[in-house]
């Protein structure tokens, strides 16, 4: 993979090619735009995801479209949409995406996102399936498949279920205040699992990025009320960083490598001075 500053500047237009493949990736952030919009890339079809990453709640926003061209699309979201900081798309180099592939990648990359729920998704309208032929579905599919080998390397998790946990993973525990919670670390933060416990009430002092988040979680049906009368844990969810888990769970702000312990009593932050 090959990423190219247009700009010469981190922060300026990026380019994405892979090896032997026809797509393309560009990454534009939202204060570019009127600069760099009249380039070739921006001429083409495509799909795209405006994008604003994670923030106090730490949940990204994400709205998925298509359009043929992206500029026009993307001229209409600079004026009338609020939320973004930087587009991502993907269009064809040989020009050989039609409205039907990119109505089919809009389709997957939803459907996708929605399945992670890992981000606040923008879109009014849920994507509908185009019809294609087996062979146009086939070669649409393959594209999709590069592009979200891309999607990561780029920080963009949204498309991506917690990873299971392997075998060797090591669990780590979370028991306070009548809850119950298990997870593990993992390379982008700390996932926990499934069907964990939370409490219902925070405490006073609960920072705010907390509280925003336990509602974010609410809202998105990730946190459910169980018999027992605490939040239920619906998926497992990878959350930025051990003390942020921890903190939704217990409802009060701890040090995440203090409280999450290994069955015999070791804390995380015992496990990573070893």
């Amino acid at each position: 993979m090959r990423i190219f500053l247009a700009e010469g500047s981190p922060a300026g237009l990026r380019l994405i090619e892979k090896s032997n493949w026809t797509g393309l990736g560009v990454v534009c952030p939202r204060p570019r735009f009127p600069v760099v919009k009249n380039r070739r890339e921006f001429e083409r079809a495509g799909v795209y995801v405006l994008f604003e990453q994670a923030g106090a709640s730490d949940r990204s926003i994400a709205y998925i479209g298509e359009a043929d061209p992206i500029k026009d699309r993307l001229e209409k979201h600079q004026s009338q949409t609020d939320f973004w900081t930087v587009a991502y798309f993907f269009t064809s180099k040989d020009g050989n995406l039609n409205k039907a592939h990119i109505e089919y990648l809009e389709y997957r990359l939803y459907a996708l996102a929605k399945e992670a729920n890992r981000c606040r998704l923008e879109n009014g309208n849920v994507p509908g399936k185009p019809s294609l032929s087996e062979a146009d579905e086939a070669d649409a599919a393959g594209f999709l498949e590069e592009m979200l080998l891309c999607f990561p390397v780029l920080g963009v998790t949204i498309f991506e279920k917690a990873i299971a946990a392997a075998s060797t993973v090591q669990w780590l525990f979370l028991r306070a205040k009548g809850i119950s919670a298990q997870g593990y670390e993992s390379e982008d933060g700390f996932v926990v699992k499934s069907e964990s416990t939370a409490v219902v009430e925070c405490v006073d002092s609960t920072p705010s990025y907390v509280v925003a988040l336990r509602k974010e979680l609410q809202q998105a049906n990730l946190l459910k009320l169980n018999e027992n009368g605490l939040f239920r844990l619906e998926q497992d969810y990878e959350f930025s960083s051990p003390s942020t888990a921890a903190e939704v769970f217990i409802g009060a702000s701890v040090n995440g490598r203090d409280v999450w312990k290994t069955s015999d009593g070791t804390s995380l932050k015992m496990l990573q001075e070893r």
